[in-house]
């Protein structure tokens, strides 16, 4: 009786990946408040998940009657291209706001509080009152505060008003922590912005941390060495 030995099986090829499309901010979220006479803000934040430096919030009420082309989520886009595009968006504004809340703030009320007390600071600095904020998230940070507020996950992806403050705030801070770097210079603050790259990492293992860390953070609360080098 013969045997039939089954063909080898191979590896399918793999197909190329394709790749992620990049969401492009849209103004179905303000048209309507728009249409209604409503005056309407993007809010959004950068510096939640840094171990250093404040937490940052920016607030951008955009005109009904201008478009600032190639507004896209702040994470998507090369350093370069958003400066540019936070210059165009404080020519075309009516609006814009920015508030921080300061690592010592941080540690002393928490994450969370600080934020609420930052999206405040960023709200009351704009120049008009909204009455309508679209906030970046699934957490209404600023519940209480007398607007109506609409939360979209991924907003800064899908609303231009979102994709405007992901911009000012990603840039405002990030200058803010480059202006830091000369002061600080063995922890990089002027590439890693306050996050957990590689080299702030070793930086910690070797001097602890300094002024800027949030030192309630469990990663620096570990390293109990305070330096100012």
């Amino acid at each position: 009786m013969s045997t039939t030995t089954a063909p080898e099986q191979t590896e399918a090829p793999t197909r190329a990946r394709r790749k992620r499309r990049v969401s492009i901010p849209g103004v179905r979220y303000e048209r309507p408040h728009w249409d209604a006479g409503a005056v309407v803000g993007g809010v959004d934040e950068v510096g939640c998940g840094a171990w250093a430096g404040p937490v940052t919030y920016a607030a951008v009420v955009l005109p009904r009657d201008r478009r600032i082309y190639k507004l896209r989520d702040s994470k998507v886009i090369p350093p370069s291209e958003r400066e540019r595009l936070a210059l165009r968006v404080r020519e075309v504004a009516l609006g814009i706001g920015i508030g921080h809340a300061g690592n010592d703030e941080v540690d002393r009320v928490g994450l969370s509080e600080a934020r609420r007390r930052a999206a405040r600071r960023a709200v009351d600095a704009l120049p008009l009152r909204p009455d309508v904020l679209l906030l970046d998230g699934n957490w209404d940070f600023l519940a209480g505060y007398g607007t109506h507020n609409e939360r979209l996950v991924r907003g800064d992806g899908r609303s231009v008003s979102i994709a405007a403050a992901s911009i000012v705030a990603k840039v405002t801070r990030d200058a803010m922590m480059a202006e830091f770097d000369p002061g600080y210079p063995a922890y990089g603050f002027g590439s890693n912005k306050g996050y957990p790259s590689p080299d702030h990492i070793e930086a910690l293992h070797t001097h602890g941390p300094c002024g800027l860390h949030r030192h309630s953070w469990a990663p620096i609360a570990s390293r109990n060495q305070l330096s100012f080098f």
